[in-house]
């Protein structure tokens, strides 16, 4: 379970568990119980620490619940015999643990990896949703005009793997090139931190090599289904805060989702990279806080 130091000034909240047929999937819970619930995913190679800013934000008005996956931040990093790190498994264990609080008209909160999972359960349960805000994301397959990073294909070689879990390069290149400006060190130590040896690396790898990129990749056909059905969120309040800068999701994939979601808010980061909660923390973190509470505001 938790084995490693973090800076409680930056993520000050206690640790709650939930239980995983054996497996402890940690997450924060912070605000009234009975307060609207935020849902937050994060993705890879983050935890709930990249939504600190934004949890403290909301829980003075929500309730606000950043899981960490299974294998990332605070919870078990079991090995391939112990559980199975695929896009299905991930929906599956946020499902029971949305289920298990008794979650309902619920704000998600989703960047990167957690757009993928967060839409998918969002997809599965639309009941369930108030609104959405987006950070760069998809949950649709790779657009034809996007080409994946030589870096990403990297990772997926038997090279690539031996450095993403012997020397943790894909989360030491993340807080480098996933940030334009440079972080504060307790900023760069508190992203690193979970992901400190072989072992505790697994979920890294296993993110950057389970993403679908054809029909007969695992998940593929689950991706297509989410997209299919984006329509549905056509009258639920969708925000889209995107950083230009992003490598990975960049225009090609916010284009995307205009197309396929053109009843969506955006609002674009012209500097901000892929970790745009940290280029541009006080921007973002305002926009997504005042969309969050004006919908409460709405609604009560």
């Amino acid at each position: 379970m938790v084995s490693f130091h973090v800076d409680t000034e930056l993520y000050p909240f206690a640790p709650h568990f939930f239980d995983l047929d054996g497996l402890a999937m940690h997450y924060a819970d912070e605000g009234e119980a009975d307060a609207p619930p935020v849902l937050f995913v994060h993705g890879n190679p983050t935890w709930s620490f990249y939504y600190r800013n934004l949890i403290q934000a909301l829980s003075p008005t929500h309730r606000c619940i950043a899981p960490d996956h299974i294998g990332c931040g605070k919870s078990d990093k079991p090995g391939d015999d112990a559980y199975a790190y695929r896009l299905e498994r991930r929906v599956d264990d946020l499902t029971r643990l949305v289920d298990s609080l008794g979650l309902e008209q619920v704000s998600l909160v989703a960047h990167d990896w957690g757009g993928m999972i967060g839409m998918t359960w969002a997809h599965r349960h639309p009941d369930r949703v108030a609104r959405i805000a987006l950070m760069n994301t998809a949950a649709f397959p790779l657009p034809a005009s996007k080409r994946l990073p030589s870096s990403l294909w990297l990772t997926r070689t038997p090279l690539g793997a031996f450095l993403v879990r012997g020397f943790n390069a894909f989360g030491r290149g993340a807080v480098r090139f996933a940030a334009r400006r440079p972080l504060d060190p307790r900023v760069r130590d508190g992203l690193l931190a979970p992901y400190d040896s072989w072992q505790n690396r697994i979920a890294v790898l296993r993110f950057v090599q389970d993403i679908p990129l054809s029909a007969k990749d695992p998940g593929y056909d689950l991706l297509e289904e989410v997209a299919a059905a984006l329509p549905q969120f056509a009258d639920t309040p969708f925000l889209i805060c995107w950083g230009d800068k992003d490598f990975v999701f960049d225009r090609h994939f916010l284009a995307e989702w205009e197309r396929r979601l053109p009843s969506a808010e955006v609002v674009r980061f012209p500097e901000a990279g892929h970790y745009l909660l940290e280029d541009e923390k006080q921007k973002v973190v305002a926009r997504i806080v005042d969309f969050i509470r004006n919908d409460a505001e709405e609604t009560a």
